[in-house]
């Protein structure tokens, strides 16, 4: 069936490679493609009614669907939650928080970017291995909206990440507005019939006792209590947990020491409570659970060791788990971040021209840093175990306004982006060691990140708009090539002629 997403664009071939069929302890060489946070709340006066909308039906054309509400007068932008390259030539530095107010309308124009031409076809792709991360501070008509466009999508896991400290604030038996409205929305989910995976991050400040930035609890038992009581609240709606968010980050690990055996010491506890209830689940009365949830570590960032900014680099950190003792557990997955920067998913470091920058290291490559945890895992004897991508995507700044935050962001185009994240998803899927892969973001683009030249703007599949065009003060939102190229391969009867 053909079918049209907006104007047409010339086509360019992702080549198919076949499937990886034994476990190794190295990737297979794949045939190249052509190159193509505190967030403030929303916290609403009463608890929000839930409410079923209805999945739109209809011609597949770019939509323009209200804006999310991510943002509120008061907001301040977090600390990004995308990858900062921790090496040379370019360390990371974050950018000044705007109030909205003092958000100028960037006056430059859009860097020219090279252009890729769209795909003439893509690859058949497994929806239930594929997923999209979506920020949970909407109200209930927005949260309703953004699961409507993952549901038109077509991939089956959602992700959201949880902030302990907004949950529980005060006390570790509380249960806020917070709380229950996060509960209410993943039930919403998952009425929608997608696997939800969860990511519990970001003690409360009475769980610690170092205040600086973020960090785990002073005591591990603290996470698994909160985890339980998550669990006892809302357990039923969840397919996955995922203990803490790049933990070799100090921004994330304040109060502890930055390395893989302190994790360890956080992680065991939640990890014997999710088993805990899995096993408890089973003979429940009311609705007993045929599957446990599944269980991942923290998705590490891709970086090198870098004191200066207080990274560890991931693969030393990995080492230092297993070290520690996470061969031993026979049911975890290793969650991992594979971002690829300005690299194609199919090559290694270092293939590019070495004008480019951002090419000279292999944590910057998508396939070297997926070899880099497989070897580490079979080195330490844990081959029957999988990885699980909690979180990887690929930006662009092309159409949005100003210079990119970044310098490698002008290697990617919109066509590009998309491109990119197919051939990616469809090298995780050759690789029977792979388990499902997150896409970070679908929604994060909005006037006062793209404004602000946040990076996290550049990583989203979505942005203010209509029919594929940017307006920052637009009430809609409209969908990058990424998108439809996205639900093409995952709908097996439809062949889009074009992606906008």
């Amino acid at each position: 069936m053909l079918m049209v997403a907006c104007s047409p664009q010339a086509p360019i071939v992702i080549y198919v490679t076949p499937t990886h069929e034994a476990e190794a302890a190295s990737v297979p060489t794949l045939v190249s493609t052509v190159i193509p946070a505190t967030v403030v709340p929303v916290v609403p006066s009463a608890l929000p009614t839930l409410t079923e909308a209805p999945v739109q039906v209809g011609p597949i054309s770019p939509t323009n669907t209200p804006l999310g509400a991510v943002i509120g007068g008061d907001y301040t932008l977090p600390p990004t939650s995308t990858p900062q390259p921790t090496v040379t030539p370019l360390p990371p530095t974050a950018g000044p928080t705007l109030e909205p107010s003092q958000v100028a309308p960037p006056t430059s124009s859009p860097v020219q970017q090279p252009t890729s031409s769209a795909p003439s076809s893509v690859p058949d792709l497994d929806p239930s291995r594929m997923g999209i991360q979506l920020d949970p501070n909407l109200d209930q008509n927005d949260w309703n909206t953004a699961l409507d466009s993952i549901s038109k999508l077509g991939v089956k896991w959602l992700k959201v990440q949880i902030s302990w400290k907004q949950l529980q604030p005060n006390n570790a038996d509380e249960i806020s507005v917070d709380f229950k409205r996060l509960e209410i929305y993943l039930e919403t989910a998952n009425q929608k019939g997608v696997d939800i995976l969860i990511s519990v991050a970001k003690a409360p400040a009475w769980a610690r006792s170092n205040q600086t930035e973020d960090g785990p609890p002073d005591d591990p038992n603290a996470l698994a209590k909160f985890i339980n009581l998550m669990l006892d609240q809302f357990g039923q709606h969840l397919d996955g947990v995922e203990v803490w968010n790049e933990p070799n980050l100090s921004r994330e690990w304040q109060g502890k020491p930055l390395n893989g055996g302190a994790y360890m010491d956080l992680l065991l506890p939640s990890y014997n409570a999710i088993n805990a209830y899995s096993e408890r689940m089973k003979t429940d009365p009311k609705e007993p659970r045929t599957t446990p949830l599944m269980i991942i570590t923290a998705g590490l960032a891709p970086t090198s060791d870098n004191a200066q900014i207080g990274a560890r680099d991931d693969r030393s950190y990995l080492q230092e788990m297993y070290n520690a003792g996470l061969g031993k557990l026979p049911d975890i997955y290793v969650g991992i971040h594979p971002y690829g920067w300005g690299n194609p998913p199919d090559s290694t470091c270092c293939q590019m021209s070495q004008d480019r920058g951002w090419d000279d290291n292999p944590h910057f490559f998508f396939l070297d840093n997926v070899k880099a945890f497989r070897d580490i895992m079979v080195k330490n004897g844990h081959s029957g175990n999988k990885l699980f991508a909690t979180e990887f995507g690929y930006a662009t700044w092309d159409r949005f306004p100003g210079d990119p935050p970044q310098q490698w962001m002008a290697y990617n185009d919109r066509v590009t982006q998309g491109t990119y994240l197919v051939r990616a998803f469809q090298l995780a899927q050759s690789m029977d060691f792979m388990g499902p892969v997150i896409l970070w973001n679908l929604n994060v683009a909005n006037k006062v990140t793209i404004s602000n030249r946040d990076e996290m703007a550049a990583y989203s599949i979505t942005f203010p708009g209509d029919q594929c065009n940017l307006s920052l003060d637009s009430h809609n939102r409209t969908e990058r090539p990424a998108y439809w190229m996205i639900y093409d391969a995952v709908h097996k009867d439809v062949q889009l002629t074009s992606y906008c």
